[in-house]
This record gives C-alpha cells, structure tokens and sequence, in this order.
C-alpha cells in the first residue's frame, strides 16, 4: 500500500511540479509588470512632488514680493498723511497696514511645515512689526504735537536703519526662493524625462513577458495533452495494484459516504460491485454497538488526526467479522479540509485466538491449583488466581520476582535435586514445604513440567502446586490415633497381668496387718499397701485408656461442672494465676457421665497451670458450635453436626511441634520426675473420644497452649430424660 500511494504520490507531484512551475513563471512576469508599475508610479509621484515644490516656491515669492510692496504702500501712505493731515492718507494708510498684517500671517501658515522658512519668518515678522509700530507712533504724535514735532523723528537714522533692515531680510528671502525655485523646476523637468524613459520601457518588458507566457502557456497545454493518456494508464496501474492489496482500502467523505473501496473491501462486505456502496453511508455494515465509536473516530480523522478503532461487521450475506482500521486525514486541496483514507484488515481469526487464550486464562483461574511459570532463571512469568489464593500475594505483586527467595526459606537439598531431575528428565513430583505471604509455611504436593522452544531449548518450567497441609496433618492424628490404640492394646494386657500380680501381694499385706500388731510393722506395712494400691489405680488409669472408659451417661449441664473448676482453681491454684471463665447461658447439654467430664477439666486445667510457674492467665471459655461437611475435615474423629467446644488457655512456656505430636501417648511427661505419670492427657483423649468428641492442641513455645474439647452436643429430645434435679438446676438458670 505504500509503495502504491508512493508511486501515484509521484505523478501527482511530477504535475503539481509542473504547475508550480507554470504558477511561478506567471507570478514572475506579474511580479516584473507590476515593478515596472511602481517604478512608473514613484517617477510620477516625484514628478508631483516637485511640481507642488516649485508652486510652492511660487507662492511664497508671491507672499514676500506682496509684503514688501503693500510695506512701501504702508510707509508712503504713512508720510503723505503726516505732511498733508489730510484724512484720506490716514484711510490708505490703516487699509495697507491692516493688509501687511494678514498677509503675515498668510505666509506664516504657508511656511508652516517648512522649519528653514520659518526661521525666516521668525526674523521678518518682528522687524516689521516694529516698523509698523514707529509709524502708528509718528502718526498720534503728529495728531497731538504737530508736524515740528514729528518731523526730528522722520529724518533719524534709527528709522532710516529699521527699514533698511526689513528691506534686507526681503531681499535675501527672494533670492533665496528664486534659487529654490529655479533648482525645482530643473529637477522637475529632468524627473519627467525619467519617467517618460521608464514607462517606454517597462512597456517593453511587459511586452516581451507577455509573448513569453504564451509561449509558455501553450508548451503547457501540448504537455498535458501528451501526458493525458499516460496518465490514464497509470491511474489503471494503480487501481490494480491497490486492488490486489491484501487489506481493505477505502476513502471517506465528510458525510460519512464512501468515494472509493478496492477488490479486498468489496469481498469483505460481500458484494460484488462498488456501485453498490459507493455514495452509500458507511457505517451500514458496521454492528450497532460499534457505530458511535466509529463516528467518533471518523469525526477525528477529519478534523486531520490520525485514528485506530477495533470494530465488527455483518457483510451483505450475514457474515460477523472482527475488523480494525487506521485512519489517516487526507487534505482536500481545493478547500483545505480532510477526508478520511482508512486502511482496514480483517482479524477475525486474532480475535478468535485472543478469545481462546482468554478462557484458558479463565480455565486456570478456576483451578484451586497453584499453578505457575518461571523461566530458566527462576524469575516468574505467570501467576493464576489459585496461586493467589494458596499464597496471598497478587500476581502484579510477584511477576519479575525470583521464586526461590518468595516461597522459600532456604534453598534445600530436595529443591536442588528437583530442578536438576526437571532439566534432566522434563518433569518432576514431589512433596514441598513453602511460605505464604503472611509467613506461614504449607506443604503443597509440586509437579514441575519443563517447557521448551521452538528449538529445544529449556525455556520455562510450569509448577502445578497442591496444598496438603491439612491432608498431612490428618494423616498425623491418624498414625498417632492407631499408635495409641496399638499402645492401649498392649497396655490392657500388662495391666491384666500386673493386677494379678498386685491382687496377691495387697492380699498378704493385708493378712500381715491382723498378725503383726506391733506399731512399726503397722508402718510399714500401711505404706506397703499404699504403694500397692496406688499402683493399682495407676493400673486402673492405663486400663481405662486402653479399654474406652465406660460409665452410666446421662444429660449433663456444662455450668454446675465448671462452677466446681472455677471452686478447686480458687482454692488450690497459686494467687499468681489468673482465672477467667467465659460460660453464656444458653449453653446447649451434653450426653455423658459427670465423672469423667469432670476429670478431663481438671487434667486440662491441671495442665495449664503447670505450664505456667511463675505465673499467667488461665481462660476457660464454652461456646455452642455446629460443623459442617467442610469443617469436619479440621481433625480425623469430626463429624458434622453440633457440639459444645470447650476451650482451655494458658500463658504459659508453650510446646514445640515435637513434643505437641506426642503428648496424648500415655507414660509421656515433659515434667521431672515424681511429679507427672503421663497419664492425664492419654486419660482426657480416651474420655473426650469415648464421648464421640475430638480435641485439638494449638501452641507456640513462650506464648502458650490452648487445648479445645469438642463434646457432640445433646439434641432437644435427650433433654427430656434430665433427672428432676438437674431440671430443677437448669430452670433455675
């Protein structure tokens, strides 16, 4: 397309090159003609000038030869009157003074744009103002005094000097004017041969320049006539090769009418002739939605921007197309405004790939998996919504990052072996422990997929990522429940054998104490059987781990049980330890026996006070919960349904996560020797699960331990076979 517009743009300018030429040729003889005009003019004009120069001249010649005469006039008058009285002298005499004066001012104001002249005037004016003054003098005293009077005045030398002086000064402004004069009318006279001789020949020129632009004009003509034909077939030229242009060509009116389309815009709009859609709107083809975008856009490109829009169409035979145009402002050169030259291309197909992309995008979205990719140097690429979720951190947050120092801690021997079995073999699976944003470490079940190049070469490696901390965990409660049960199995065998071997000895011990009365065979023999006997209910614990602990159940109330805790809390605990028991009132019943509720509080409790030395809080909080399908996965012996959680929390030391593994095994102790058998927590489990309950253990080391006992809560029709006591404690509440 641009070759063609370059090629067309060529001839365009070949011609535009010639008319410029012709355009500047002509600008030229007119640009002489119209010289030769003002060169004509300004010989005129100085012609004038000189002319008005030399009236000029001749008006104040006039001016100054008339002041002088009328002077005379004025001074005759003047001695007339003052030898003879007689009146009309002393007439003549004012009528030609009054008349000196205005003629004065005449050739003041005549003089007045002249600064040489006026000077002259400035010297004249005073001098006769002067004389004109010592004739009005001469003129009263010989009115009042007589002509002896006046007579001395008339013979001095002052006023002989006085007219003598203006006489000079009009002397010397005359020769001056006639020296001015005679020079302007030589200068006018040779300004007006000048000007005869320019005018003769710039109507030469101007001839000469005519023939030449008819000769010129019609050179042109033949040319465009020669170049006619040419031109005609390199316009078909064009039109075919923007016709076999790939992409669809078309110009745009202002109105929003089409002036021209290739063969490609015809097949995409699905005719066959561009008669069909030339002078016809535009947008007819384009879907509704888009027709605002695309006036916008065409408002644009004749305003003389330059556009891109994405659009759709329904050809004349029902076919939906992705379209997208570029539009370029084209110039009218006749009245300077733009059409629109829009370049439009089809990209169904890049639309439909996009689409396909999109909503495999979605596709991994969707998945809980983890699932991203890094290159060869461990920097991710992708990032989906499931690994946002697994690991808290956006994917804006962690593109560009390095995965190795983002989910893990270090770099372990397992991590090494993996990226080395992924280079080597192209895959790899296995179990890993990574980091949340919030710092907390999961265990994801990892496949790794190595990703090549169009060459073979490693470029990425893709992660599907599985969490399975919780499925770890309960696989954990597992192992240690069948581990406690394989240890419960031997443990009631032995304590079978070892009460056989006890019944005999507190047999004997007992007979020892009716022969041997004496005070210190008593002695010894009471501590005898005290061991034995409490070796006994040592036995009776172990057995009761082992075998279940069975007992007469009943509807039992948590308050009263946890009013006795709070009792022994206040009465044997240390002032240092601080108890708070949170118990609502609309606490729901359980099924069981009062007993053994009652010694799985005290071990706990028990437990948390140990835990605590120099001190701490113990809370103790009940609440009504019900678990769902989902929640039951929290630990291997929930179910689903409704339950009374129990929650014991202390301040104290905290365990680590080997020892919380092995705390309900029984004999198990962290505390010295004499002061714990191991048994409480292995008793508790056995208590709580014989409830069809569960227990779970949260605690970090120096921040303390929270055990919670979930017990299945009693349902409303249990509650009718509560003991008349028991209603009687509970209507009370």
């Amino acid at each position: 397309m641009q070759v063609i517009c370059g090629r067309r743009g060529d001839r365009m300018n070949k011609k535009s090159y010639r008319v410029r030429k012709l355009k500047a040729i002509f600008f030229l003889a007119l640009a002489v003609v119209l010289t030769n005009a003002v060169v004509s003019y300004n010989n005129t004009v100085k012609l004038i000038h000189k002319q008005q120069e030399v009236t000029y001249s001749y008006k104040v010649i006039t001016q100054v030869e008339s002041i002088q005469s009328i002077l005379k006039d004025t001074e005759t008058a003047q001695r007339n009157y003052l030898i003879t009285a007689d009146a009309d002298d002393l007439q003549i005499y004012l009528a030609a003074a009054q008349q000196t004066n205005s003629n004065i001012q005449i050739l003041s104001k005549l003089t007045a744009d002249n600064h040489h002249k006026q000077q002259l005037i400035s010297l004249l004016k005073p001098e006769i103002t002067k004389r004109l003054n010592i004739l009005q003098q001469e003129i009263s005293l010989r009115q009042n005094q007589g002509l002896k009077a006046v007579r001395q005045l008339m013979l001095s030398d002052k006023d002989q000097q006085i007219g003598k002086e203006i006489q000079q000064l009009i002397h010397d402004s005359l020769k001056t004017e006639h020296n001015l004069l005679q020079q302007g009318m030589q200068q006018s006279q040779a300004s007006s041969q000048k000007a005869i001789v320019t005018f003769f020949i710039a109507a030469v020129v101007d001839l000469v320049l005519v023939v030449l632009l008819y000769e010129l004009l019609w050179r042109y003509i033949r040319q465009l006539q020669q170049t006619e034909v040419a031109l005609r077939q390199s316009e078909n030229r064009l039109r075919a090769m923007i016709d076999a242009e790939p992409e669809c060509i078309k110009l745009i009116a202002r109105d929003g009418t089409l002036l021209e389309i290739n063969a490609e815009g015809l097949a995409m709009m699905e005719v066959e002739s561009a008669d069909v859609l030339i002078g016809k709107p535009i947008d007819a083809v384009i879907v509704p939605e888009y027709k605002a975008a695309f006036a916008n856009l065409h408002e644009s490109i004749c305003q003389g921007n330059k556009g891109t829009l994405e659009f759709e169409i329904i050809g004349f035979q029902g076919t939906r197309r992705y379209m997208e145009t570029h539009g370029v402002p084209l110039r009218n050169e006749s009245d300077g405004t733009f059409i629109h030259l829009a370049v439009t291309r089809d990209i169904t197909q890049q639309k439909q790939a996009q689409q396909k992309i999109r909503e495999q995008g979605l596709l991994l979205d969707v998945s809980t998996d983890a699932i991203l990719v890094r290159n060869i140097h461990n920097q991710i690429l992708f990032w989906n919504k499931g690994a946002e979720r697994l690991h808290g951190w956006k994917a804006e947050e962690v593109v560009g990052k390095n995965v190795l120092q983002l989910l893990y801690k270090e770099i372990s021997p397992q991590l090494e072996d993996a990226y080395l079995r992924v280079m080597n073999t192209g895959e790899w699976r296995g179990e890993l422990h990574q980091l949340t944003r919030e710092g907390k470490v999961i265990i994801v079940e990892s496949r790794w997929t190595l990703i090549r190049d169009d060459d073979g070469q490693p470029k990425s490696i893709l992660s599907v990522n599985t969490e399975i901390t919780q499925q770890k965990q309960l696989e954990a409660q597992l192992l240690r429940s069948q581990r406690l049960e394989s240890m419960g199995t031997l443990a009631g065998g032995i304590v079978h054998d070892l009460n056989n071997i006890l019944s005999p000895i507190l047999m004997a011990v007992q007979l020892l104490q009716k022969k041997l009365p004496d005070q210190q065979s008593q002695q010894i023999l009471q501590t005898l059987e005290n061991n034995v006997k409490r070796g006994a209910n040592l036995l009776k614990q172990v057995l009761s781990f082992a075998r279940g602990i069975e007992g007469k159940q009943t509807i039992v109330q948590i308050q009263p049980l946890m009013a006795e805790i709070e009792q022994i809390i206040a009465q044997t605990f240390p002032e240092s330890i601080i108890c708070q028991i949170d118990i609502p009132k609309n606490l729901w019943y359980v099924r069981g026996d009062t007993t053994q509720l009652h010694q799985v509080l005290i071990n706990l409790v028990v437990n948390a006070r140990d835990a605590m030395p120099n001190g701490g809080i113990l809370r103790i909080a009940a609440e009504n919960l019900v678990i769902g399908e989902h929640s039951a996965q929290i630990n291997v012996d929930a179910k689903a349904g409704s339950y009374i959680a129990i929650v014991v929390t202390d301040t104290g030391m905290g365990m680590s996560s080997s020892v919380q593994q092995r705390i309900f095994e029984p004999f198990f102790t962290t505390k010295e020797v004499g002061k714990g058998t191991g048994l409480g927590l292995s008793t508790a489990l056995g208590i709580i699960k014989n409830h069809g309950g569960f227990v779970n253990v949260y605690s970090q080391v120096g921040r303390g331990t929270q055990f919670t006992a979930y017990f299945p809560a009693s349902t409303f029709r249990d509650t009718h076979s509560l003991s008349p006591e028991l209603e009687s404690v509970t209507g009370d509440g």
